[in-house]
């Protein structure tokens, strides 16, 4: 259905499907960053690659080299849940305003 037929009397049935997830940590598949609201912003120079983000990410959007040194957020896959900020101790992520 086009957006330009969509009014107050558009049933449920005629709407398009849409956020279907049937599986746990498949943003990978879906491209879910398109979802955020808010967006984490790393800031390199002040990281210390503790490692202390990457496991906290429900979905997989910070990525980590084969040296071990995490790289930029995956945009396409954060939903900007911001838990990664609440973690590092060394205020290298933070919310983008």
């Amino acid at each position: 259905m086009t957006e330009d037929k969509l009014n107050n009397q558009t049933s449920w049935q005629d709407l398009t499907i849409g956020g279907n997830i049937y599986d746990a940590g498949n943003a990978k598949e879906f491209k879910t960053g398109d979802w955020r609201s808010q967006k984490p912003r790393w800031i390199e120079e002040k990281c210390k690659q503790c490692g202390l983000c990457f496991p906290v990410c429900p979905d997989d959007a910070i990525p980590v080299g084969k040296d071990q040194k995490r790289k930029d957020f995956d945009y396409d896959a954060c939903k900007g849940c911001l838990v990664c900020v609440k973690v590092c101790p060394f205020k290298a992520i933070e919310k983008e305003d």
